[in-house]
């Protein structure tokens, strides 16, 4: 009984808010919280701009969660080009494979492809997640990608956009790395 309260206060602290509404260390690094967030804003602006954001928008969005990721902890691991990169690699492989399954399995066993395609996006996230542990790419953003590929049409092009993006944003990211400290 003594163990659920501990575990019950121990939960209850990790999800308290805390004293301060603004970051304390943001007194102290106004400049490079402006700075970060402007490489953010610059970054997505190009990426946007050369991918053509209405083509894939569920796709791109997680673009958005990889550049957040990329420049306020840009220590992360998940920040590395072997995650960025490598994360989307994997979701992108697993997210493929699972939605042409939905296609087959579709077709073969007369089974509603709409379902199906709702399982396998569950199976999708938990997929790109044990692959990118299991090859060390872990990214979080890239479980999205998993399954933006297994609810949505795609075609070659979305992936050629998919990874384009974020080849930008790892490279952008690692050009600036000295000047970017962790927001997080």
């Amino acid at each position: 009984m003594n163990n659920q309260v501990g575990q019950k206060s121990g939960l209850l602290a990790r999800l308290r808010l805390g004293s301060y509404l603004i970051d304390p260390k943001y007194a102290r690094y106004r400049t490079s919280y402006f700075l970060q967030c402007l490489f953010v804003t610059c970054t997505m602006l190009f990426v946007l701009t050369l991918l053509d954001s209405v083509y894939q928008t569920v796709l791109i969005a997680a673009l958005g969660s990889s550049s957040c990721v990329a420049f306020s902890g840009p220590s992360l691991r998940a920040s590395r080009p072997r995650c960025l990169i490598g994360g989307y690699i994997v979701g992108m492989t697993v997210g493929c494979c699972l939605s042409l399954l939905a296609v087959v399995a579709g077709e073969l066993a007369n089974v509603d492809e709409h379902s199906l395609r709702i399982l396998l996006g569950a199976v999708a996230v938990g997929g790109a997640m044990f692959v990118m542990a299991i090859t060390d790419t872990e990214h979080p953003p890239s479980a999205a990608i998993a399954l933006g590929f297994v609810l949505n049409e795609w075609d070659f092009m979305t992936i050629v956009v998919v990874m384009s993006g974020i080849c930008a944003i790892s490279l952008v990211k690692e050009l600036v790395r000295e000047r970017l400290i962790d927001l997080l």
